[in-house]
């Protein structure tokens, strides 16, 4: 099959387009034909060896935990999926090596769901990280009717989810993001407030009180603002940065769950969630749409397709 790869930790530069073997479908696993794989920061942060700490990395590593595509071939003991069947998927491991960006991936089942009809697969492959990522932490911060929650990073792909699932359970939010994303963060249903010096100042003017939620996804002084413009009994929770929990807050790192990804797709389907797909770029280009990711000014969400045949 063709797919990227890369044989050692690297800039994009590392990336490589070429053929790779054809993956063996475990008892537990699905063979899916990948019509598209979205780029999340991790992508990039584990290209360059930032998560080696804690993830073995089997070189050479396919790069990519998102995917959409259509199963072709179910694993012994599956019964959850029948070739044909439109799937989407957080397909992460333990460790690196089989990832989404190819034109096939063995998926356990425990990673994947059924596609919303609703929609594309290029919008389905950007839902699972970050759709999954926001759902949650604001589960962890057990957001609820009336609660003020701050959402950083509100234009980008886990904080437009976030804001829209903080919406839709009745929550006013606010969320951070440059003036030329605030029309669509205000589309979202957040209240815009604009990064940079001053900004504790300008949630202070919108939420005096302070803050009941705050959704950290950028770290460092974003961080200490967010935890210090939570009102009396205020809850904290980063997806970027372990000093939240110096801080009183939580640390969260997204997991698989077929059961939170199911609902995240009948919200899709609902139309109580959209993605927003930024850019698209063929398989063979993943290291340009790496070199944007890494940027952080993506609106949405960056998406890679495959070359798509009738299998």
């Amino acid at each position: 099959m063709k797919a990227i790869s890369y044989s050692n930790y690297g800039g994009p530069d590392v990336l490589e387009y070429g053929e790779r073997p054809d993956p063996k479908v475990g008892p537990d696993q699905v063979l899916v034909k990948v019509r598209a794989a979205s780029v999340n920061p991790v992508d990039w942060k584990c290209r360059e060896g930032y998560l080696d700490g804690i993830l073995d990395a089997v070189f050479p590593v396919i790069p990519g935990w998102d995917v959409s595509g259509v199963v072709v071939q179910p694993g012994a003991s599956v019964t959850e999926f029948a070739v044909g069947d439109e799937v989407m998927g957080y397909v992460r491991e333990d460790f690196l090596s089989r990832g989404t960006f190819a034109e096939y991936v063995a998926a356990p089942v425990r990673t994947l769901a059924r596609k919303p009809l609703r929609l594309s697969f290029e919008e389905a492959a950007g839902l699972p990280l970050a759709g999954l990522t926001a759902y949650q932490v604001l589960r962890a911060l057990e957001i609820g009717p009336g609660d003020t929650v701050l959402v950083n990073a509100a234009a980008g792909g886990v904080g437009s989810l976030a804001v829209q699932l903080a919406k839709n359970v009745g929550a006013r939010v606010i969320g951070t993001a440059g003036e030329h994303n605030h029309d669509h963060v205000r589309s979202l249903g957040a209240e815009p407030v604009t990064y940079g010096e001053g900004l504790a100042d300008r949630i202070r003017a919108l939420a005096p009180d302070g803050v009941d939620a705050a959704f950290d996804t950028i770290g460092g002084e974003t961080l200490k603002v967010s935890a210090d413009v939570l009102g009396p009994g205020g809850r904290l929770a980063s997806v970027a940065d372990g000093e939240v929990t110096s801080l009183g807050g939580r640390y969260v790192f997204v997991r698989p769950d077929a059961t939170d990804l199911h609902t995240l797709g009948v919200l899709a389907d609902e139309g109580v969630v959209t993605v927003h797909v930024d850019r698209t770029f063929p398989l063979e280009q993943a290291a340009e749409a790496h070199r944007l990711n890494a940027e952080g000014r993506t609106r949405g969400k960056i998406v890679v397709t495959v070359d798509w045949e009738t299998p």
